[in-house]
């Protein structure tokens, strides 16, 4: 037997991608950079410590920080990241939960 071709399937990745307007319209301030990052590792943290995923990053560009993560269940990561999301200043913001395809993505208003 060829255990090569015996691997079972990948997990169909989920995703959070939290959406925040910065206070220009390029990358924002040193100081609103600096709380993403600082939320950023609140996040990774505490998603590693309960094992739903990973926070893999974050952009910045037109006045807005976006940062990524990714799991098995994007409902289960979403609640280990919300108070942390929530607790960002930068308004408006929203997050969009993707389950998998476009169709099925929700958002929520932060």
């Amino acid at each position: 037997m060829d255990t090569l071709f015996d691997l079972p399937e990948p997990e169909r990745q989920q995703a959070v991608v939290a959406h925040y307007r910065l206070s220009d319209d390029q990358y924002g301030s040193p100081a609103e950079r600096e709380a993403i990052y600082d939320a950023e590792r609140v996040m990774t943290a505490a998603v590693e410590a309960a094992g739903v995923g990973e926070v893999d990053g974050n952009e910045f560009g037109g006045g807005e920080a976006v940062l990524y993560a990714y799991g098995a269940d994007a409902g289960a990561l979403f609640k280990i990241m919300e108070p942390t999301l929530r607790s960002l200043p930068f308004r408006p913001a929203n997050v969009v939960l993707r389950r998998g395809s476009r169709e099925s993505e929700s958002r929520v208003d932060l």
